[in-house]
């Protein structure tokens, strides 16, 4: 008996464009909504972060962000910069978890807990540690990688802690350079009770000072270890150089690395410590 296909029943054509039109349409709206969100996530990424930076005699300041090279996502990258009630002034930067909406609302609440806090102490350790109990509490299953120092126009020194993020990178005009590996504590979110060791940085030469996230020296193309060493080279070469053009160049080294994360850098340009207190 000769073999036969037996038919089930063939769609039209009509029916497979009218199918092909509607799964079309559906893809369109799910790619919509999710471009939407990462214009949501964008605008308050923008809202959120400072539009200006402090500066004080001595001191020149400058930041860089740079979104997600690829795709629908969005980083948690912020940077701030205040001044503080004991006329010192208090820089950080992060980075948080996830790249969505709500990603971007939890960098929000971070420096608005980091301001907060600030308003009541001035050690860096007790900040980060004070911040991250208030997380913490939060409920939210993000965390956040964080550096935050306290410039001292007095003992003209940076005061530092570090909650799980990535090395600063500094630099002087007389040939010194280096990457600084302070002591740090666990990311702000993970758990409670976390303490954060304080490093002192005596700024007895001139030179810089910089701050950055993982999206600038880690990718693809380099391991974090090589990405710091790319910036400290290109910091070491140029330490009095204007703030924003050092800015723009530790940037471009986020293009070399290959990265698909969003990126963000902060300089701080600062004079050597004056005679009386270069002692």
């Amino acid at each position: 008996m000769p073999w036969r296909r037996r038919r089930t029943g063939s769609a039209s054509a009509d029916d497979l464009l009218s199918r092909l039109d509607s799964l079309t349409a559906q893809a369109r709206e799910r790619v919509e909504f999710q471009q939407a969100r990462v214009e949501l996530a964008e605008a308050l990424q923008n809202v959120m972060l400072p539009s200006e930076l402090p500066a004080a005699p001595g001191l020149r300041t400058a930041a860089r962000y740079t979104p997600a090279r690829h795709g629908l996502d969005i980083g948690g990258d912020w940077f701030d910069g205040f001044p503080m009630a004991d006329d010192s002034y208090a820089f950080s930067i992060g980075d948080v978890q996830g790249h969505d909406v709500e990603a971007a609302a939890f960098m929000g609440q971070v420096r608005i807990v980091l301001r907060a806090v600030a308003t009541a102490v001035t050690d860096p350790g007790e900040i980060l540690s004070r911040a991250n109990d208030l997380l913490h509490t939060v409920g939210l299953e993000l965390f956040a990688t964080c550096s935050f120092f306290r410039f001292d126009p007095v003992g003209w020194e940076l005061l530092g802690a570090r909650a799980g993020h990535v090395p600063s990178v500094w630099a002087t005009v007389d040939g010194r350079s280096g990457i600084a590996e302070d002591e740090g504590g666990l990311p702000l979110g993970v758990m409670a009770g976390a303490r954060y060791p304080v490093t002192r940085h005596r700024l007895t030469a001139a030179g810089a000072f910089v701050l950055v996230t993982d999206g600038v020296v880690e990718g693809p193309s380099y391991p974090l270890e090589e990405g710091l060493e790319r910036v400290r080279g290109v910091v070491g070469c140029h330490p009095d150089a204007d703030p924003d053009d050092l800015a723009g160049a530790v940037m471009r080294m986020a293009e070399s690395v290959g990265h698909a994360d969003d990126a963000a850098v902060l300089v701080l340009r600062h004079d050597a410590a004056p005679a009386r207190r270069a002692a």
